[in-house]
């Protein structure tokens, strides 16, 4: 039996503590909030007319069979702890210059004749062809990189993969590019560059092997949990505890200790003694664990190319919309955005708020988390990481961040969704808010922008474990939980 610390309660660091304990380790939890979930986090504001209730992270639940797999795993049923519901549509597509919206689901033939019902037959042609290479590239990753540790370009290298696997995934290929070979209309190619956002990434530098990203959300499902995705968390938490692990919550570790090639414990603030450990599992961003937390410049000098980052509304809504679950209003030039969100800072330009962008909005049709005659509005749009690099934006600038909202619900208005005389109230927050309460360096959500090769699992000290959405496999929820899965299975069983 070890002795394992994870330093973080969010889900990846859950899940992991989870399938060690029932391995038969001695598992402690570290997590510098007051509460678990870490990017999965939730908000309540109170008004006289009742509680609304947001998640503030992931709004999307996807690959079900992961997280079945991982109750499972540890002695239980996901179906015993949390209710999911399927979503249909899973996200309403609402392009530029009106026409119809375009609603995903979970059905590739009925998918692809709502797109010939409201793009027109070509556009359903291109998109199952489109959808073939998708299942070979989607099969290639399930087999071969999702569940297993990938440590090195080598590693990659070395995967058997057939030749028709490599013409799928196309290295070297982007995902822009990938679109534009196979979609002639502009508005799938649109809905395909967004899934680079999935990851972190522009679409004209993501690799085109993220199409496999569109084929996992619209051929398992996309699903919400009653009560709000942050229901995972609890259920996470429940079964460490039930397992036997300890979870020690508003406990900062600050440095991880190793000597010798090994770790031996870890620090924590305003503690003088040592926590010792036989194995740490770092669930923090891998800029964090080699920056501050274990020292090392050669792994942080691959972490330079960050991820974009999120600007969120939280908004009490007076009546019914009419919108979907969850609803995607695209603007006239996607290019544009992108170009605002990561600058160009070797032609010297900065990175800025994007003037039109890309507006998502999550509206649960829940009574759990809203009042009657009420609505609870998740709004999202890209944003550039906190910080004063060219690269970045200060979002700590006084009146930047009420102004961007204005500016936000003025888009919305244009694209025919006016709430501006039904607001309760509204909240803001901005990259660095995320980065103070997650200590997500900047706000970027996924750690590094998404390539194929993400952070290894494998710390360059024994007994060092990196998990969660900076390293691989990727972010995501089930990607997270995936990475879990990976790391448990390499410490491996107490006997």
């Amino acid at each position: 039996m070890a002795r394992i610390v994870v330093i973080g309660a969010g889900v990846g660091g859950l899940a992991t503590a989870a399938r060690l304990a029932v391995s038969g380790h001695e598992v402690t939890v570290f997590e510098r909030s007051d509460t678990v979930g870490g990017k999965l986090g939730r908000h309540v504001h109170d008004t006289p007319a009742g509680s609304f209730h947001f998640d503030t992270g992931p709004s999307l639940l996807t690959l079900p069979q992961v997280f079945h797999e991982l109750f499972e795993a540890t002695g239980a049923k996901l179906d015993e702890y949390l209710d999911l519901t399927p979503l249909d549509p899973i996200v309403r597509h609402v392009f530029p210059g009106g026409g119809p919206a375009l609603d995903s689901c979970a059905d590739p033939d009925e998918f692809a004749a709502r797109i010939g019902a409201a793009l027109g037959d070509r556009a359903a042609a291109d998109w199952r062809r489109l959808w073939r290479r998708a299942a070979r590239v989607w099969t290639a990753s399930h087999r071969d990189i999702l569940r297993r540790a990938v440590d090195s370009p080598r590693d990659l290298a070395a995967l058997a993969w057939r030749l028709g696997d490599l013409a799928a995934i196309g290295p070297g290929r982007t995902l822009r590019g990938l679109g534009r070979s196979h979609l002639s209309d502009p508005r799938l190619r649109m809905l395909l560059d967004r899934y680079a956002t999935y990851t972190g990434a522009d679409p004209r530098r993501a690799p085109a092997a993220l199409v496999a990203v569109p084929y996992a959300e619209l051929t398992f499902g996309g699903w919400y949990l009653r009560g709000g995705l942050g229901t995972l968390a609890d259920a996470l938490l429940s079964r460490c505890l039930d397992l036997g692990v300890t979870v020690r919550t508003g406990e900062t570790v600050t440095r991880i200790d190793a000597a010798g090639g090994r770790v031996h414990g870890v620090r924590l603030a305003g503690v003088h003694a040592p926590v010792p450990a036989d194995v740490v599992v770092a669930n923090a961003d891998a800029l964090t664990v080699y920056r501050d937390l274990l020292p090392h410049p050669g792994r942080l000098a691959a972490l330079t190319d960050r991820s974009l980052a999120g600007f969120v509304l939280l908004l009490g809504v007076r009546g019914d919309s009419g919108l979907a679950h969850h609803n995607v209003f695209f603007p006239e030039d996607y290019d544009a955005e992108f170009d605002a969100v990561f600058g160009d800072p070797g032609r010297g330009i900065r990175a800025r708020p994007a003037t039109d962008p890309t507006v998502f909005v999550t509206v649960a049709d829940d009574p759990m988390v809203r009042p009657a005659g009420h609505e609870a509005w998740f709004v999202l749009v890209n944003a550039a990481r906190h910080g004063t690099a060219p690269d970045a934006v200060d979002w700590r600038r006084p009146g930047l961040a009420d102004a961007y909202a204005d500016r936000i619900l003025d888009v919305l208005a244009a694209r025919g969704v006016d709430v501006r005389d039904r607001l309760v109230f509204r909240e803001t927050r901005t990259p660095a808010d995320l980065d103070a309460a997650t200590a997500a360096p900047g706000g970027s959500i996924y750690g590094t922008a998404g390539g194929l090769l993400r952070p290894a699992n494998r710390g360059p000290a024994r007994g060092l474990w990196l998990v969660g959405g900076s390293t691989h496999p990727g972010g995501g929820l089930p990607m997270v939980t995936l990475s879990a899965q990976i790391v448990a299975d390499e410490i491996g069983p107490a006997w």
